[in-house]
C-alpha cells in the first residue's frame, strides 16, 4: 500500500516521536553541561544528546547505562583539558558489546548531522542530479555525513595524541571510521529508498513535514544497528578503539 497522503495517525505519531526525542536529548544535555557530568572523551558530550535525537528513549537509556558512568564526575576525576587528553582513548570497564554500541553512537552522530544538513540543502538549494531526487539526496547526504563523521573521529584522536600531525591524525580517523560510516549509510539509505518508493507517492512528504523526519529517524536508528557489525570488526582488528 502506497500512501497518497499522510494519515492523521502517522502525523500524530511523528510529532510524538520527534518531541519525545528532543526531550530526551535536552535531558542528556542538561545532565552533561548543567550538572557537570562531562565525558572523558569531550566529543561524547555532544554525541550523546545527538544520539537521543534518533534513538529516543533507547538513546536516553544507553546514555544513563553506558555514558553517564563514564563521566568525569561519576569517576571522581578532576576535569582538566590535560586529563581529558590522556583519558580520551582509554578503554572503560564496560562489556565489549557496550563498548561497540558507544562506538556506533560516535559514528552515527556525525552521520546524523550530515544527513540532516544534506536533506535541507537538497530540499532548498540543490538541483536534481542524476535524474533522481533520491540519488541527489544520497550523494549530498553521503558527502556531508562522511566529512562530519570523520571530523567526529579526528577530534578525539588529536586530543589523545597532540603530538600527531594533522595529516596523520586525519589518516587515522579515515581508517578508523570509513567502514562504519558506510555501514551506517547502508541502513539509512535502504530505508530512504523504501519510504520514498514503496510507502509514499512521489511528493507526498518532504523535509518541511514532521512525518519526513520521523521516517529519517527510523532510518538513522536502522543505520546505527547496521554500523554495529562494522564497528565490532574494526575494534577486533585493532583499527579503532572500543569506547
Amino acid at each position: 500500500m502506497i500512501f497518497a497522503s499522510v494519515p492523521p495517525w502517522l502525523n500524530l505519531l511523528a510529532y510524538a516521536y520527534i518531541i519525545s526525542s528532543a526531550l530526551c536529548a535536552l535531558y542528556i544535555a542538561f545532565d552533561v553541561f548543567a550538572r557537570g557530568n562531562r565525558q572523558m572523551m569531550p566529543i561524547m558530550d555532544y554525541v550523546w544528546p545527538i544520539t537521543a535525537m534518533y534513538l529516543n528513549a533507547f538513546g536516553l537509556w544507553a546514555y544513563l547505562d553506558m555514558g553517564r558512568p563514564d563521566s568525569m564526575q561519576m569517576k571522581g576525576m578532576k576535569m582538566t583539558q590535560e586529563h581529558m587528553r590522556h583519558m580520551a582513548h582509554m578503554h572503560t570497564e564496560k562489556p565489549f558489546w557496550k563498548s561497540i554500541f558507544v562506538s556506533a553512537t560516535h559514528c552515527g552522530a556525525g552521520c546524523e548531522i550530515g544527513d540532516f544538513i544534506g536533506e535541507w540543502a537538497v530540499f532548498l538549494f540543490v538541483p536534481v542530479l542524476f535524474g533522481s531526487l533520491l540519488y541527489t539526496e544520497y550523494a549530498v547526504d553521503f558527502i556531508l555525513a562522511y566529512a562530519l563523521g570523520i571530523f567526529f573521529q579526528y577530534v578525539p584522536i588529536r586530543l589523545a595524541g597532540p603530538s600527531l600531525s594533522r595529516r596523520t591524525a586525519l589518516g587515522h580517523a579515515i581508517k578508523a571510521d570509513s567502514l562504519s560510516l558506510l555501514a551506517f549509510e547502508v541502513g539509512l539509505f535502504g530505508w530512504m529508498a523504501l519510504f520514498n518508493l514503496a510507502l509514499f507517492a512521489p511528493g507526498v512528504i518532504n523535509p518541511s513535514m514532521a512525518v519526513y523526519w520521523f521516517m529519517m529517524q527510523i532510518g538513522m536508528l536502522l543505520g546505527h544497528f547496521t554500523s554495529y557489525p562494522a564497528n565490532w570488526l574494526l575494534v577486533k582488528w585493532g583499527i579503532k578503539s572500543g569506547m
